[in-house]
């Protein structure tokens, strides 16, 4: 048997439940996937970083793990026989949101190049700002109207067009909705979908892991 132990990241939903809702975790046990290892389909999963964790779990609990023995491994994600949550951090929508809009201003440039007298997806990103800092009842109808204006830009169309366009509107809407986690995701990989994808990547990771930091325990 393989004992060599290796630490990861994944993200749980409330109440330390893996997405498919068949294990809850505790911390400090090892729990064991007695089927067969399929990658996205059996088998405990975590990634290396939690930028690739969240692109997969939308959670609501980030978790640092323990993997060991069988594994099967991918550019972003393994998938492992045995596995144990060593620390668990609560990650709120509001970490969410402010991924978000840091994804989207990343990108913002590359539309407002395109499109100079566009100003609609920088104003959705404006209106999200106003709900991160302070969530009213009249920030949310500003940001939900700022993110339909983004949307229905006959520029703003098409996110092929330009990352900027999805990432804005992806900001907006989770002010607007309370979606933050999807939305996050969108905006994140949209930037990393950008012109200069290495550079976005690395600019998203690095700041993710800021908000890590700041993360309270559960």
């Amino acid at each position: 048997m393989n004992t060599k132990i290796t630490k990861q990241w994944k993200f749980l939903k409330k109440g330390l439940k893996s997405k498919s809702g068949t294990v809850a975790w505790k911390v400090g046990k090892w729990e064991k996937h007695e089927g067969i290892l399929d990658i996205c389909h059996s088998g405990f999963h975590s990634s290396n970083d939690p930028y690739h964790a969240f692109s997969y779990v939308r959670g609501e609990i980030l978790a640092r793990v323990e993997c060991r023995g069988e594994h099967i491994d991918q550019d972003d994600k393994s998938c492992w026989r045995e596995q144990r949550v060593i620390k668990a951090y609560k990650w709120t929508k509001k970490d969410s949101l402010k991924l978000a809009i840091f994804s989207a201003e990343l990108v913002l440039k590359n539309f407002e190049d395109k499109h100079p007298n566009d100003l609609r997806p920088r104003r959705a990103i404006e209106a999200a700002k106003k709900v991160l800092f302070r969530d009213t009842e009249k920030n949310r109808s500003a940001a939900e109207s700022a993110a339909w204006s983004a949307w229905s830009a006959e520029s703003a169309a098409s996110a092929a067009r330009s990352a900027a366009e999805s990432a804005a509107e992806s900001a907006a809407w989770s002010a607007a909705w309370s979606a933050a986690e999807s939305a996050a995701w969108s905006a994140a990989w949209s930037a990393a979908r950008s012109a200069a994808e290495s550079a976005a990547t690395e600019k998203i990771q690095t700041y993710f892991m800021k908000l890590v930091k700041n993360l309270k325990p559960l």
